[in-house]
Order: structure tokens, then sequence, then C-alpha cells
């Protein structure tokens, strides 16, 4: 058997010389994938985590990976109300919004990903992308033909996409783009390709 190039027991800390660091990506390793740490805490520590939630905190920023306070008891409580009311209990507990909305956001952050939005009269669709991923690229999650023949993107901020009752009145209001090949898509864009073929 041939002998591994790290200690036995080595964690997700070992450095890497940067001429081997091809060799250890080809290994596919799991403690080199990010981790994204999930502390489940009563909730009156809901808001504000707990002694316990903080060593993990303080342990996931040492190894530059990401930490999640939540309460499992709240998302098990919210998921049963309607929203509105769902809205003011997470106000009761000093919560902006539910761990799950978090706990996703931190997991795009922690991954680089970053969401685009197509949206039609018969469906919007949601794609996910790395971040720093130009508007061709974008266009080829959809479809390859759609990178092949991308000539450019229509793109409207969410924001003010919603702001504007949609792409009619986002258009009306001049926050309708002309975007080209070295666009890079921003998380929230709703965008439109034209393309040829």
């Amino acid at each position: 058997m041939p002998r591994l190039p790290w200690p036995r027991g080595a964690r997700r800390t070992v450095p890497v010389a940067p001429e081997e660091a091809r060799a250890w990506r080809m290994l596919q390793l799991l403690t080199a994938k990010p981790v994204l740490y999930v502390c489940n805490v009563a909730e009156e520590d809901a808001a504000t985590g707990n002694a316990h939630s903080e060593a993990v905190a303080a342990m996931a920023a040492a190894e530059g990976n990401a930490h999640v306070v939540i309460s499992a008891r709240i998302e098990e409580e919210i998921a049963q109300l309607p929203p509105e009311e769902a809205r003011e209990f997470l106000a009761t507990m000093g919560l902006a919004e539910p761990g799950l909305d978090r706990l996703i956001r931190a997991g795009y952050a922690l991954l680089r990903l970053r969401t685009y939005f197509t949206a039609g009269p018969k469906e919007a669709r949601a794609w996910t992308i790395p971040a720093g991923t130009l508007a061709p690229q974008a266009a080829g999650v959809i479809h390859g033909d759609f990178e092949k023949g991308f000539i450019r993107a229509e793109t409207i901020a969410y924001d003010d996409y919603v702001a504007h009752g949609g792409e009619a009145g986002a258009r009306e209001a001049g926050k309708l783009r002309l975007e080209g090949r070295s666009y890079e898509v921003q998380d929230g864009d709703v965008m439109h390709f034209l393309f040829s073929g």
C-alpha cells in the first residue's frame, strides 16, 4: 500500500505547497471541501447564540469556514404558521428572518454561488451559477446553444424588477440594461438572452 503524503489524522488545516495544490485537488478529499457549521440552540438563544455557538463561530472563522445559529424548535413553529403570524413570531424572538433563510444564504456565500432569474409569460426560473460567471456562460447553464450563439443579455436588477412591477415597468423606467460578453452576472439579475442559432 502506498504511503499517503500527509500525516495520519491530518485535518483540513494542513498547509499545501503551491506546486502540490493541483495534485491535492485531484484527490477530491472531503476535508478539502468548505464546511458550514449549524448550531442548534434553545429558543431563548436563537437571536444571540450562546457560549457553545460562540466557540463554534471562532473555530469556523479560524478554519476559513462559516457558521449559522438556528433554533430547530422555532423553525418547527414558524413552519406551521401563516406568513404574517410567522413574521410577528420571529419579531418577538428578536429575529429578522427564519433560520432556514440564513442557512441557505450562508451556504451560497460559502460555496460562492449566485442566482439569476429568467421570467416570461409562462414561467419564472432561478438558475444557480458560480460567482464571477460571465453572461455567455450563464446563458449556457440554460442551454449550450445560448452560450455558443450569445449576442447580448437584457438585464434588470431584481430590486428594480420588483419595484417597477416586472419587465415592462422596468423597461419604461430605464432600468433595463443591455450587457455584453464581458458582463459578470450579479446575484438576483433578471435576464433575457439574445442569441443567434
